[in-house]
């Protein structure tokens, strides 16, 4: 991948779309991750406003030294970098105590970690709303169109999305180039909805170099036969999720009357 090339589409993608939309600029909710690392940065780039956000709900506190670091080295690099934090841990403790549905089941606990990405969603357009700014989604290909590993409504919730036809190892690649920090380049994926350590490759199966791999086997229809132990296995893992998360990554379905019954 051209690198340089690259970045310069999106910048120019995203001047030209906020151009068009009559928008200040564009917000963007910063974890401490590479993908929003990425995006934080080519938003930048494109000298309109850019609000970074950083929204904790019961972080890890790596995450959210990460998120600062970023976030203060785009302030100094750009005039047109601000940021701003939106503490929601009690704002979900208060929402967990109001549906008062505590069952300590799994269903539960995925369920609640959603509920944290849509909390962050309604910031999120909460400031865009004040300020005149688009979200701008941190979701690459192989999350938003091959995994689905994404909230609906949640960190799925944007306005446009500038790294989503880029594998996770190209988001690498963009990092690198961009000068993200490093210590954000070597963290383990993370999604940061549990309030504990656990990785994206804890809770996908995989890693994102073999959901790669799987996804490029599943589009070219590759034959599973000729697949080793592992590759089969990762190859399931993304056949399921691919499948089960298409509610996602389809529009919404509308119910079309037939003409004859107006």
């Amino acid at each position: 991948m051209n690198t340089a090339e690259v970045s310069k589409y999106i910048v120019s993608w995203l001047k030209n779309y906020a151009t068009k939309a009559n928008v200040n600029g564009f917000v963007v909710g910063v974890s401490g991750g590479i993908d929003s690392a990425v995006t934080s940065t080519l938003c930048a780039m494109t000298g309109f406003k850019t609000v970074c956000v950083e929204m904790p709900i019961h972080q890890d506190e790596k995450q959210v030294s990460r998120a600062l670091q970023h976030i203060k080295q785009l302030e100094e690099r750009f005039e047109n970098v601000s940021s701003t934090k939106i503490d929601l841990t009690q704002t979900y403790e208060t929402f967990k105590a109001t549906v008062n549905h505590i069952d300590k089941t799994t269903r539960e606990e995925i369920t609640l970690a959603n509920t944290r990405a849509r909390l962050r969603m309604t910031s999120l357009y909460y400031i865009a709303g004040l300020e005149g700014l688009l979200v701008a989604g941190t979701g690459n290909k192989v999350e938003d169109f091959g995994v689905g590993f994404y909230t609906k409504y949640g960190d799925g919730g944007v306005d446009l999305s500038p790294i989503a036809d880029l594998l996770k190892s190209e988001v690498y690649e963009l990092a690198n180039f961009l000068n993200v920090p490093n210590t954000i380049q070597i963290a383990a994926p993370t999604d940061g909805l549990f309030g504990d350590s656990r990785t994206d490759e804890d809770q996908l199966g995989a890693s994102y170099d073999e959901l790669e791999w799987a996804m490029n086997a599943y589009d070219n229809k590759l034959d599973v036969v000729k697949f080793s132990s592992r590759e089969k296995e990762v190859f399931a893992i993304y056949t399921k999720l691919h499948q089960a998360n298409q509610h996602k990554m389809n529009p919404i379905p509308v119910c079309e009357i037939p003409e004859e019954l107006k």
